[in-house]
């Protein structure tokens, strides 16, 4: 039954809630330890791609490009976080940004071959919104502590009053 599990729901949106007011007032504070927690995973992540690449030989190459590369990656976050809390999001932005444009015209595309006059209207926007990041990636960059924030605050709130509503 999983109306027995409301708690945990509560729990995961008052945790939400914590960290998503903490992404709103300490903004630097919380990007920098996002962007460092982001370094050790990654550094983790390399090793532990490495080690299972020695016990299972498929795809070797793909595994020691990954587990170096995240080794390396991960290795430049936790040594330079300053750095790192300005950069990563940076590359973030851009992702997005191209991937937005793609995106977007793709969906424009769908929408001359019949898709309709929505995914027309998505895919304009989506490349506006993408060309925008791309311009600005600086901008951007810096602001995504409180997209992060209202994101998380906003999801947190739906968690608890979801836990309530399975109560």
């Amino acid at each position: 039954d999983s109306s027995s599990n409301w708690w945990i729901v509560l729990l995961y949106g008052a945790l939400s809630i914590i960290l998503g007011l903490f992404f709103l007032f300490y903004p630097l504070t919380s990007l920098v330890a996002f962007v460092f927690a982001l370094g050790v995973y990654w550094l983790v992540s390399g090793i532990v791609t490495l080690i299972h690449m020695v016990q299972d030989r498929t795809a070797w190459g793909w595994q020691l490009f990954s587990g170096v590369l995240g080794i390396v990656a991960g290795l430049m976050v936790i040594s330079r976080p300053l750095w790192a809390a300005l950069v990563v999001p940076t590359i973030y932005v851009i992702i997005i940004a191209i991937t937005g444009i793609f995106m977007g015209i793709l969906l424009l595309i769908a929408a001359f071959k019949g898709a309709g006059w929505g995914a027309g209207i998505m895919g304009a926007l989506t490349v506006i919104l993408g060309i925008i990041l791309w311009a600005n990636p600086l901008i951007a960059a810096a602001a995504l502590p409180w997209v992060f924030g209202v994101f998380t605050l906003l999801g947190g709130i739906i968690n608890v009053f979801a836990a309530f509503k399975m109560k």
